[in-house]
């Protein structure tokens, strides 16, 4: 062996920042391997567009097979998403003897048990850093140095998107949504069709993957509780302020014994807490580990080179295991498959935290006292309320904070509150994460 052959299937964004590192950086990925790794066929259904990147035309072609039937590519970076023809692509791979880095999150997190099976059965590997946070190398952190910890907690800002939607709305009071997110597409942080990012399936499939590795459970996207940033007012994200919080779309894990919740939905966090000074564009995972402690990984969760960079962290890593005739010395989600679960989360209702309420109620003698009645009625304590000035329609809104309370009681309590004829439309509720208020 005289050097490491790679093909590129998908020559995109991130493709071409993949070409950008492997050209730019060839000396010194070279000796960090011991051999050359050599790009040697590139696989797009475009082939003439510029991608700002000088590529030699004989490497380009639109017929894939090229790249996955060619007997000198050992390593084949799929960098097309989706799950279909990703996932054939990825198992043809591994059919053909070829180790698969990949940056698709859906597929994972949707076909995962496949793919991983598909790999072990042909006795190669799959690297995926790039699936999660960006150039955070937060997945070979949990799979590797922090192997020794359990995790009681773990809170994560994800997408990148949605963290320049919340963050521009907290800095610039009372824009509106739909204002933040066409500057977010303007600068090219949102999609034209943004709905996987602000209805939060993206974060979602991330928080799959995370949770595998820090917990060895295995969920479908079905049993997590998903909730995402579309209908966030910029009335609420002022009364967070005014409560020292900030509001996130936060992914959560926390550890109860022998169960673990599992939730992603706009959270308040206190604007002390770390993930609190998370903003923009970048991604943030705090995580709490037995013997560690606490621990915050930050940085850019996506954009092309951030994310390339994961890739060909990938690739090296794979590179070495091909010349070192080594595979599956590390398990893909940090377990061996046989630990890997399927059981253990709490169901939602049953779901305990702190919770934020805001009802529009007219204004008149004995409302107030009612709404209180029936928040006691379902055991929910109150920490504070506020009751902010007389709308145009007559009501006016009034802001509980609550103690600790269980999820079903809270949704008990909103359905009761709806019905009332002095009350205009649900209540918003967002939940709370400050250990504070417990």
């Amino acid at each position: 062996m005289n050097e490491i052959c790679v093909g590129l299937i998908g020559f995109g964004t991130v493709g071409s920042g993949v070409v950008k590192i492997l050209q730019q950086n060839k000396e010194i990925i070279e000796a960090r391997v011991g051999f050359p790794v050599k790009l040697k066929r590139i696989a797009d259904l475009d082939v003439t567009t510029d991608r700002g990147v000088r590529v030699d035309p004989s490497v380009l072609t639109t017929d894939v097979r090229q790249v996955l039937e060619d007997p000198e590519i050992s390593i084949v970076i799929e960098l097309i998403g989706g799950i279909e023809p990703a996932k054939a692509f990825i198992l043809d791979a591994f059919r053909s003897g070829k180790q698969v880095v990949t940056a698709n999150k859906a597929l994972l997190a949707e076909h995962g048990a496949e793919i991983f099976k598909a790999a072990r059965q042909a006795g190669r590997e799959i690297a995926f850093e790039a699936a999660v946070a960006g150039g955070i190398p937060i997945l070979r952190a949990l799979r590797e140095g922090l192997v020794a910890n359990r995790f009681g907690k773990v809170l994560a800002i994800l997408n990148g998107t949605c963290n320049f939607i919340l963050t521009a709305m907290d800095e610039n009071p009372g824009i509106p949504f739909d204002d933040v997110l066409k500057q977010a597409q303007d600068r090219g942080y949102a999609e034209a069709d943004p709905s996987l990012d602000i209805e939060g399936i993206d974060t979602a499939h991330k928080l799959v993957i995370i949770l595998a590795l820090t917990h060895g459970i295995r969920l479908p996207l079905a049993r997590i509780y998903v909730e995402g940033i579309n209908r966030m007012d910029p009335f609420d994200v002022e009364m967070a302020k005014e409560f020292s919080f900030k509001i996130k779309l936060l992914a959560l894990i926390i550890q109860h014994g022998e169960q673990v919740e599992v939730r992603l939905h706009p959270t308040m966090i206190p604007r002390n807490h770390p993930l609190a000074r998370v903003d923009g564009v970048f991604n943030g995972i705090y995580l709490r580990g037995d013997m560690v402690g606490d621990q915050l990984f930050y940085g850019r969760g996506a954009g092309k080179e951030p994310t390339a960079s994961a890739v060909v962290g990938d690739v090296i890593e794979l590179a070495r295991n091909v010349i070192g005739g080594q595979v599956g010395r590390v398990p893909p989600l940090g377990y061996p498959q046989n630990r890997i679960d399927t059981g253990g989360v709490m169901d939602m209702q049953e779901v305990v935290t702190n919770y934020y309420l805001r009802v529009q109620a007219l204004d008149r003698p004995g409302v107030l006292s009612r709404i209180a009645g029936i928040m006691a009625d379902h055991s929910i304590s109150i920490h504070s309320v506020i009751q902010k000035g007389r709308q145009q329609s007559g009501t006016v809104p009034v802001v509980f904070l609550t103690h600790n309370a269980r999820e079903k009681d809270v949704q008990a309590a909103a359905r009761k509150i709806n019905d009332l004829d002095a009350v205009e439309g649900p209540p918003v509720i967002i939940r709370i994460e400050d250990e504070s208020l417990d």
